[in-house]
């Protein structure tokens, strides 16, 4: 067992899934999971492991923002030998073309987090970048699923959620497509382990249109992406 997870070894899958809502991954173990045990409780971050498919499957709850992230990224990667963590989160669009309930793939993360900077001594900006052959295997499940509202490229993985200092029309003329708070840390934590990591974010609301989603919508309906992702575990351990 590590500080933040109260498991052994062996109790977590080599892919786990990553919601930052532990009330999330409950929902995901409880919707879509067979056999499942509950492995951690510690400060609430629910984890459960499971079988979709035969395959087996774990979903651990992140927390909010990059600090939060990057613990539990540590400790699945360095203490429960995990491979790939795939977030599925909920992500504000920032782009006319990306709609509310779309569903965008960070393969890159823009990031304003000192925690990043710091890795280096801020020596260099480093370039938080997903996993290509996680992305490629989710892409195309996605497509040939015949999805709907699929966008990959850059997002903000923003340290503040209230934050009107950040000039987020000209990062969207730049072409960032959504604001987050984790991808660019569960980035960085793969790069340092060479393991495999993706996320990919529904669109809960729009800082354009204004339109927005429910707290309970965000936890129990955006089954879309929870799907793709689980196909995508699948499909990493085939």
């Amino acid at each position: 067992m590590s500080v933040h997870i109260n498991a052994n070894k062996g109790d977590i899958a080599k892919v786990v899934l990553f919601p930052g809502d532990p009330l999330r991954a409950k929902f995901i173990a409880e919707t879509f999971l067979e056999d499942v045990v509950q492995y951690n409780s510690v400060r609430n971050m629910f984890g459960f492991t499971g079988t979709y498919k035969g395959v087996r499957i774990s979903v651990q709850g992140s927390g909010m923002g990059i600090p939060s992230a990057m613990i539990y990224a540590e400790e699945l990667y360095q203490e429960f030998d995990v491979d790939t963590i795939i977030r599925i989160g909920s992500a504000g669009g920032m782009k006319e073309e990306v709609k509310v309930r779309d569903i965008v793939f960070g393969m890159g993360a823009t990031t304003d987090s000192s925690a990043l900077r710091n890795i280096f001594d801020g020596q260099v900006h480093y370039s938080a970048i997903a996993s290509f052959d996680v992305l490629d295997t989710a892409y195309h499940i996605a497509k040939d699923a015949g999805v709907e509202g699929i966008h990959v490229g850059n997002v903000l993985s923003s340290d503040r959620f209230y934050n009107e200092e950040m000039d987020k029309a000209k990062l969207a003329r730049y072409g960032v497509l959504a604001v987050e708070m984790e991808a660019a840390g569960i980035y960085a934590v793969a790069a340092k382990h060479n393991r495999r990591a993706l996320a990919m974010c529904t669109i809960s609301d729009h800082l354009i249109t204004g339109e927005e989603t429910t707290a309970q919508e965000r936890e129990q309906t955006f089954t879309q992406m929870m799907e793709i992702a689980l196909e995508t575990a699948v499909q990493l351990q085939k």
